[in-house]
């Protein structure tokens, strides 16, 4: 519903002294109900709701000023046109100034770092990726006198592909231990299912009884989850442990064991998973 500017000022009456539920505007004596999708616009305190700010384009600026150039006063092209009277009283004193209502594009907030700062960022990120942002912003402090926020230095890792991520928990692999897989791998290309049916295979998974919080992150590009500098070493078990052992074959009488070591004492679980 729209008031034109021929109406009295709208209000809203509300009923028993609580939330307004149902509005009316009262307007020339008659009392006319809104519609629930209108009652946004108001507030329980006879406040208008502010509708989302936005910028006047060109065409909408040159509409104004050829409006109060014809003797149309500010109030009424306020009225018009749907657009707060101080808007439009600083577009019309800017045009009285340097005869332009265009808009003036700014750069925005100058940013506090400088590219030489950045790549020092980078820089110490990548010799110590397990640093955290609130332990590179103090270094860069120090080391350049300029002080930046831990949201900063998220932001400026960030454009250069630098993210914290968990690293990767895995046996370390050595030259000698790749070049034999691959070895071992071509080797074995060629074999027929007759010939891997003589070969039984295991794996050995060992799980810890204590917990691990993995609070640990890295910085690392995407991609390069698996890289040797991304991955932390775990050859080692010192806290509780229970190991796991299990072994199948393709012609093994369809039963699969599975063998159970706690410590260093190993003893068989009774049983058999069949597939």
């Amino acid at each position: 519903m729209q008031i034109t500017e021929n109406h009295q000022m709208a209000r809203i009456v509300r009923h028993n002294d609580e939330s307004v539920r149902e509005g009316y505007i009262r307007n020339g004596g008659k009392e006319v109900k809104l519609f629930t999708s209108a009652l946004k616009a108001f507030q329980c305190n006879n406040r208008i709701v502010m509708a989302q700010r936005k910028h006047l384009d060109d065409f909408l600026r040159g509409r104004i000023i050829g409006r109060l150039e014809c003797g149309r006063t500010q109030l009424e092209v306020s009225e018009e046109l749907g657009i707060a009277q101080s808007v439009i009283s600083r577009l019309w004193q800017r045009f009285q100034d340097d005869g332009n209502v265009s808009r003036c594009y700014s750069t925005g907030r100058p940013r506090v770092t400088m590219p030489n700062e950045d790549r020092y960022l980078a820089v110490t990120a990548k010799r110590n990726r397990r640093s955290t942002a609130s332990d590179l912003s103090p270094q860069l402090s120090s080391a350049t006198g300029t002080k930046v926020s831990r949201q900063t230095v998220y932001r400026r890792l960030g454009h250069i592909g630098l993210y914290a991520r968990r690293p990767v928990s895995c046996v370390p692999l050595t030259a000698t231990h790749c070049r034999l897989r691959l070895a071992w791998s071509r080797e074995h290309a060629l074999w027929t299912p007759q010939q891997w049916s003589c070969v039984m295979f295991s794996d050995e998974s060992r799980f810890s009884l204590q917990s691990d919080s993995r609070r640990t992150f890295i910085w690392r590009a995407p991609g390069t989850r698996y890289h040797q500098e991304n991955t932390i070493e775990r050859h080692r078990y010192t806290l509780k442990n229970f190991r796991n052992f299990s072994a199948t074959a393709r012609n093994f009488y369809g039963h699969q064991p599975l063998f159970s070591f706690y410590g260093h004492n190993p003893y068989v679980v009774v049983g058999y998973f069949s597939f």
